[in-house]
């Protein structure tokens, strides 16, 4: 048996290279809510979605570049991605298209059950907005 037992997810990191285009996504796009960020010494910017924190980095020389750290050829559901419960995976989707935002992949049914859909943030980052029960 492990010694450690890990609890939750903390935060997610990401790398960008526009903070506020990120902040309009997470937070205007998606409805996370921005929360107080230490004084780091480089910029970014904090937000809340559910228990889980998103950390953004905006790109500097000792971060790494913002985006898919490779060069994808194409993005997919089946790439490095990170996923959202929403209430409503559809109408997120419609609302996402809406807003002009292009869809990786459409709303689909899992074998499970569930209803998952794939979109970017503004660096390129998959994102998975997903729904438990249809």
């Amino acid at each position: 048996m492990s010694a450690i037992k890990v609890r939750h997810i903390d935060h997610v990191t990401l790398i960008v290279k526009d903070v506020q285009a990120s902040t309009d996504f997470y937070v205007g796009t998606l409805g996370m809510q921005a929360v107080e960020r230490p004084a780091f010494n480089f910029g970014g910017a904090w937000f809340q979605a559910g228990a889980t924190l998103i950390h953004l980095i905006e790109e500097h020389p000792e971060s790494g570049p913002a985006g898919y750290p490779v060069e994808v050829l194409k993005k997919s559901s089946r790439n490095h991605h990170f996923a959202f419960e929403v209430d409503d995976a559809r109408a997120a989707a419609a609302t996402l298209k809406q807003l002009g935002h292009d869809l990786i992949d459409e709303p689909k049914t899992r074998p499970d059950g569930a209803i998952q859909m794939f979109v970017a943030d503004p660096d390129g980052h998959v994102v998975e907005l997903c729904t438990s029960q249809p």
